[in-house]
């Protein structure tokens, strides 16, 4: 299983409206991408591990789908409809990572 993280940064004065996000973004997310998303997570941002210091992003949105080719073959007809909802709820401009689930032992 594979696991696409969108990892927003949280610069000083970063704008992210959690209520669009969880609803309306990731309802035209699911709805894109369909069957092949397994599973959608979100994570909000608290802080770092020091104490009072800042989480180094604002939000994380994690996609999960059986492997590369299934994101990508379910992504590339909506990126250009997902991609532009970004203004919607933020002006951080994200990060992408893709990575393999591994479980421990």
């Amino acid at each position: 299983m594979i696991k696409v993280s969108v990892l927003y940064p949280n610069n000083p004065g970063v704008h992210f409206d959690f209520g669009y996000y969880c609803s309306q973004h990731m309802d035209i997310v699911r709805k894109c991408l369909g069957d092949a998303c397994k599973e959608i997570t979100v994570d909000q941002g608290l802080s770092s591990a020091g104490p009072n210091t800042p989480a180094p992003f604002v939000a994380m949105g994690h996609l999960y789908f059986d492997s590369v080719e299934s994101f990508q073959k379910s992504f590339a007809p909506h990126a250009e409809r997902i991609m532009a909802d970004l203004s919607n709820f933020t002006d951080s401009q994200p990060m992408i990572q893709i990575s393999e689930v591994k479980l421990a032992p």
